[in-house]
Parts: structure tokens; sequence; C-alpha cells
């Protein structure tokens, strides 16, 4: 009994999150800002934050995760003789799947693990309780800029990434292995389409931005207030952050190309 009761309790706290949880989205999203200006300039600040200083580790990793894909492509596609196809194996590697999804986790380990240590810091010294005390709406000021901005960041990170991966993939296709660019390019534009291949990424990303920022604020928010409580919802962050996007990842890929 004593098993059933605390296997009942685990199920009833998780519930109680989850509750928890979309209250503090509503909350966070449905509240009109009072100034525009005010607003916007929070926004751009948090933008810059989790999107213009995330930019050198997307660029660095897709740039290299590209030249990988087109060297590996390459060693396989030789055997049937069809090495020409590299340019079409990359683009669409990278736009339906490689792209959003490991955007999306280098932006949990970086970005949303340092918005829920902000958000837990501001809690433990009590910034949070001061900004009610004051008159002013704590969901409006700080969880809903970072929540937007992470919605518009991750989309565009992602495009950047697949940008950046195909370059890297046509310099060692084409620069390093010889294969003839125009064969490159040519069989890429005719495989690529927007409707199914780059619209569906960017869907991805948008999916994987909702999960992970939602997690990363609501995380920031409910955390213990003192320094172990901060770094075990940081390490929670990342760990639900990385798991959410590899099963919403099955999910949609299911779901846009289970039909093939």
């Amino acid at each position: 009994m004593k098993t059933i009761v605390k296997l009942g309790g685990r199920v009833f706290d998780w519930l109680e999150s989850i509750g928890r949880a979309g209250l503090l989205l509503m909350q966070s999203v449905c509240h009109k800002p009072k100034s525009f200006y005010g607003a916007l300039s929070l926004l751009n600040k948090q933008i810059y934050s989790v999107g213009v200083l995330s930019l050198v580790i997307v660029i660095v990793s897709g740039l290299f995760i590209g030249m990988v894909l087109s060297l590996q492509g390459y060693s396989i596609l030789v055997k049937f003789g069809s090495e020409q196809s590299v340019g079409q194996l990359v683009a669409l590697t990278l736009l339906r799947e490689l792209g959003p999804v490991v955007t999306a986790l280098l932006f949990a380990g970086r970005a949303c693990s340092a918005l829920t240590a902000e958000i837990g810091l501001m809690k433990a010294t009590e910034q949070l309780s001061s900004l009610e005390m004051m008159g002013v709406d704590p969901y409006r000021r700080v969880i809903a800029p970072r929540f937007i901005a992470g919605l518009i960041c991750l989309p565009i990170l992602s495009l950047i990434f697949s940008m950046v991966g195909v370059m890297g993939g046509e310099f060692v296709a084409v620069d390093w292995l010889g294969i003839h660019d125009g064969s490159f390019w040519s069989l890429m534009q005719q495989s690529v389409l927007f409707g199914k291949d780059v619209l569906n990424g960017v869907i991805k990303s948008f999916c994987f931005a909702i999960a992970v920022t939602w997690i990363a604020v609501y995380q920031g928010y409910e955390c213990v207030p003192t320094s172990e409580g901060i770094g075990k919802a940081t390490t929670t962050t990342v760990v639900l952050g990385s798991l959410s996007i590899l099963a919403l990842d099955f999910i949609l890929t299911a779901a846009m190309f289970g039909d093939f």
C-alpha cells in the first residue's frame, strides 16, 4: 500500500506541475503590456540574449555537421555511382531533421539553461517578490519577454544552421571531393520543396521553441530559491527540454512525412 500511495502521490504532483505550467503560460502570454515601447525594449533585450549570443555556436556546429554529412554521404553514395546526389542528401537531411533538432538541442543547452538560472536567481534574491510589491506583474515583466524571444529566435537560428550546413557540405563536396558544382546545386534545387521541406522544418522549430522555452521559464519560476535548487532546475531544464525535443521530433515527423 505504501508503494501505491507513493506512486499516486507522484502522479498527482506531476499533474499539478503541468497545471501550474499551463497557468504560467496563460498568464504570461495573455496579459497585454501597459506600454508597447516598453514591452518592445524588453523583448529586444531578450532576443539579443537568447538569439544573437547563440549565433556563434549555431554557425560553428552547422558548418561542421554539414561538412561531416557531405563526407559521409559521399563515401556511401560513391559505391553506387550516385555521388552527384550529395547536395540533395545534405539539404534534405538538414532541412527536415538535423537543422531543427540540433539547433533546438543547442538552444536548450545554451539559452534555456541561462533563462532558468536567471529567473531562479531573481527568485532567490527576492526580485520577483519586490516586483509584486511595487505593483509590477512579474509574468508580464520577466516571463513573457523571455518566452516570446525564444519563439522568435529558434526558428531563425534553425534556418541559419541549415544554410551554413549546406555551405559546409558544398565546400567538402565540390572543393575537396571534386563533385561538379552544377550537379550539386541543381539536384538540390529539384529535390527540395519549400512547402514540404523548408516550411515543415520551420514548423518543427516553432514547436520545439514552445516546448523548451516553456520548460525553461517554468523551472526557473518554480525552483527552490537556493543555490542547490537553481542548479537542479537548470539541469532539469536541459534534460526535459532535450527529451521533449526528441519526442516531438518523432511525432511531427510521423505527421509530416509518415505517408512518404
